[in-house]
């Protein structure tokens, strides 16, 4: 079933590197980069999801779920986000094209090699106004954000990073009172490959409101979801 399939996937992302001495994620860029329109974030974005649903799957958000994103950043419209979790930049540039003028994305990623590509992708995109790349771990940059990055409270936090990390990092956005009443969390992936212990936790807290909006992985027909948690102070 779908392990089968994500198996397959991950053996012939290997043979290729190997093929061709670099990652997919540079493939992806590449691509991007031959494809795309400079300075065009919609044509970014359209590119990456073609080359992921035609060519090599890839851990974005993907379209479907990323409309779930779109109608959640256009709602909250916010002056100040972070994203946990960078990859290739897909997101980044999806969030950034919706933000009004003078708002901000602060984007965390761990892979300095993921964060490489990032950066190129938000620069082609011609975002990277808007959008500052923090690479390291999550743990570490969020309670820098105050006193570093001059965060007073977000408006908005998308986490897409590895799904272990979700529910400390939350915590550590209430302990370092980086949300405030009504700051929005949209959580990527809570059922595949899932985030049972932060569904839990947001569900089971007062401090949140909780809405699940039921999707499929990105690029594929397996069920999966997003959950949004209000914060509620």
């Amino acid at each position: 079933g779908t392990a089968a399939l994500i198996w397959n996937e991950i053996i012939r992302e290997k043979v290729t590197n190997l093929i061709m001495n670099q990652s997919k994620e540079q493939r992806i860029l590449n691509f991007v980069l031959q494809n795309a329109v400079r300075g065009d974030p919609c044509s970014v974005v359209d590119t990456i999801d073609k080359y992921c649903s035609q060519k090599e799957w890839a851990m974005n958000v993907g379209n479907e779920k990323g409309q779930i994103l779109d109608k959640t950043v256009e709602e909250v419209n916010p002056s100040v986000a972070l994203e946990l979790g960078t990859y290739c930049g897909y997101s980044a540039v999806r969030i950034s094209r919706l933000l009004k003028a003078g708002a901000r994305l602060l984007t965390v990623e761990f892979n300095p090699e993921f964060a490489t590509i990032a950066k190129q992708m938000i620069e082609f995109a011609g975002v990277q106004d808007k959008v500052k790349l923090l690479q390291g771990p999550s743990g570490e940059i969020i309670p820098q954000l105050k006193k570093k990055y001059e965060v007073d409270t977000l408006d908005f936090v998308f986490l897409d990073h590895w799904k272990d990390k979700y529910t400390p990092d939350t915590i550590l956005l209430q302990e370092c009172n980086l949300l405030r009443k009504g700051s929005v969390l949209l959580a990527d992936n809570v059922i595949f490959p899932g985030a049972p212990d932060f569904l839990n936790y947001v569900r089971k807290s007062p401090h949140f409101q909780c809405t699940n909006y039921p999707s499929h992985l990105e690029y594929m027909q397996v069920e999966d979801a997003m959950e949004k948690a209000v914060f509620l102070g």
